[in-house]
């Protein structure tokens, strides 16, 4: 009787040590309408982030204004705008571009919690390299832009301002073009942390891009070609170059982190 209420006890005590390993390895579990509601809540949050960044670089407007318009003034051509509300708007707007790059790391830790519960315990400890990483290839993205992208585009359009053709281009014009390179370039750089979740939920492999490689040597060079300029084969490489770098980490990125084939003895796999 003895011997079958301790080994009871002990298997009592087994399941429940199972169960707590499994507990910390395996993905939570939340219904379609609670990752509903996690979402409205990183957006809130990012949204009061945002308003913060935006504000306290909206005081410091008028030093930004002026590099801005300096910086674009660069490039040739006289910079105009043509409607009373125009400066202002463009202090606006400025600003909530400085509140968006200064607030990336925090919205980056947001996305990294909406998504979290879908992975495992021991790779939601990643999550301060997911935010240095994703910063810091959003910050190399918009630093492209900012020194070598959007002044290669701009010096190019200005050169055809020849045969008594004076450019005049608008502020409003420059700035929407200036944050479309930034933004894209920034949202490109991401390009390895966008394949480290495909390879982990078993949608991507380094074995299938290395396959298709050769078809993503030309998807590159047509993306690069729509966006740059001018056809010459430098200006082109410019653009194509950190595609092509992206990729091949990419590839590195797919090797290291796809996902396991799970095993039957392998609790840490566990759905």
């Amino acid at each position: 009787m003895t011997e079958n209420t301790n080994s009871g006890s002990a298997y009592a005590a087994d399941e429940d040590f199972v169960g707590e390993k499994d507990s910390d390895n395996d993905r939570s579990r939340m219904t379609f309408l609670e990752h509903l509601d996690e979402l409205r809540r990183r957006l809130v949050y990012s949204a009061y982030a945002l308003a913060v960044t935006c504000g306290a670089t909206f005081f410091f407007w008028k030093p930004t204004y002026l590099y801005a318009m300096a910086y674009f003034s660069s490039f040739g051509g006289q910079l105009i705008f043509t409607q009373p509300m125009s400066g202002f708007m463009f202090s606006l707007k400025l600003s909530a571009l400085l509140g968006v790059v200064i607030a990336s790391p925090f919205l980056f830790s947001q996305l990294w919690l909406f998504v979290a519960p879908g992975l495992y315990a021991r790779e939601k400890k990643v999550v301060v390299p997911f935010v240095l990483f994703s910063t810091a290839l959003f910050g190399g993205g918009a630093w492209f832009a900012h020194r070598i992208a959007f002044p290669s585009m701009m010096t190019f359009f200005a050169g055809y301002e020849m045969g008594g053709i004076k450019w005049f281009p608008t502020l409003e014009t420059v700035f929407g073009f200036y944050v479309k390179v930034v933004l894209g370039l920034g949202l490109i750089f991401q390009m390895p942390i966008l394949v480290f979740f495909l390879a982990r939920f078993g949608m991507l492999t380094s074995g299938f891009m290395l396959r298709k490689f050769k078809y993503a040597v030309l998807i590159i060079f047509v993306i690069a070609a729509i966006i740059t300029p001018t056809g010459d084969p430098v200006n082109l490489m410019v653009f194509a170059a950190p595609m092509f770098l992206l990729y091949l980490v990419s590839i590195g990125v797919a090797w290291m982190f796809a996902k396991k084939k799970r095993g039957a003895d392998d609790p840490d796999e566990r759905d």
